[in-house]
């Protein structure tokens, strides 16, 4: 992993290690992990044009959880990490940033399977795995908060990968794939032949998901070229992102339920919001409200 030099005033506190960290190789109390004093940006060693930012709070031990946090399509990696470090810090979690670029990802809403750019989800795969191996953080599951076109991505990454996935955040999406083997992905569970992936919903239903959007969220039309409005998503899922993200909750734990589930499915409009980061973070509360479904009270942090 190497590192893009940092602002004047970040200062570099983390040691890279070239092999397995014990934790990995015994079963000795969890250990310190090497801490970073702000975001540092990084290249993936195994594929340089890959950039993601890295926080890792002071203190923190190995088993410390992760939160993947993805960007929508202003591509705004760094503001989701500036944004998060606080709670972060707070709450002992390391937090890693993903920069899915234009030119690259054109489609990585959809995890790159409609054949228009590179895998998504693969590329988060290859991040996670140089960080636990760089820092020597050991949790196997993720926790995923991804905002707008980051909460089409982490609802599919989940969705195909169950295993990795300790729970879910989503801020605002523009549309989702419902639990409907009927539909075509993305809006269903049909895949073609060529989408080297399976959903199965046996195993995504078990994962805790909330969604959480702002309540003046409602505009469409020419204003919001990015929202997908088509006649079949319209009628499936709704007009605005308000009316969408509750159906999709309902119909995830309807899904669950009819399979004996008894998931956490959470949807919270959030005060004077509308369709921006920065806006529900400073006056929705974003924030707060993703750690505290994801992780619960600061409190129970502490007693890790």
């Amino acid at each position: 992993m190497s590192y893009d030099a940092p602002p004047a005033s970040v200062v570099m506190e983390m040691t890279v290690v070239a092999s397995a960290p014990v934790a990995l190789q015994t079963a000795s109390p969890p250990s310190t992990l090497p801490s970073t004093r702000g975001i540092v940006q990084c290249k993936l060693k195994t594929d340089p044009t890959q950039t993601y930012y890295l926080y890792v709070p002071q203190g923190i031990r190995s088993d410390a959880p992760i939160l993947v946090t993805v960007h929508g399509v202003s591509r705004n990696a760094e503001e989701q990490a500036r944004r998060f470090r606080r709670l972060a810090r707070q709450y002992r979690v390391v937090l890693v940033a993903p920069l899915f670029t234009a030119d690259r990802f054109a489609d990585y809403q959809r995890l790159g399977l409609t054949g228009q750019g590179q895998r998504s989800d693969e590329a988060l795969q290859m991040i996670l795995t140089e960080v636990r191996q760089q820092i020597g953080v050991t949790g196997r599951r993720v926790y995923l908060f991804g905002y707008s076109g980051g909460g089409q991505f982490v609802h599919r990454y989940a969705m195909a990968h169950p295993d990795q996935v300790e729970a879910v955040a989503i801020g605002a999406a523009g549309w989702y794939t419902f639990p409907d083997p009927k539909l075509r992905f993305p809006q269903g569970l049909k895949l073609n032949r060529r989408m080297a992936i399976r959903l199965r919903p046996k195993q995504f239903l078990r994962i805790p998901m909330a969604v959480f959007v702002g309540e003046h969220d409602i505009r469409r039309g020419q204003d919001r070229p990015e929202l997908r409005q088509t006649g079949k998503v319209d009628a499936q899922q709704g007009l605005t992102r308000v009316e969408r993200g509750d159906r999709w909750i309902d119909a995830m734990r309807a899904a669950a339920r009819q399979r004996g589930l008894n998931t956490l499915y959470h949807y919270q409009v959030l005060p004077h919001a509308a369709h921006s980061f920065a806006a529900s973070m400073k006056r929705g509360g974003l924030g707060e409200r993703v750690f505290d479904f994801l992780f619960g009270p600061p409190s129970r942090i502490l007693l890790r």
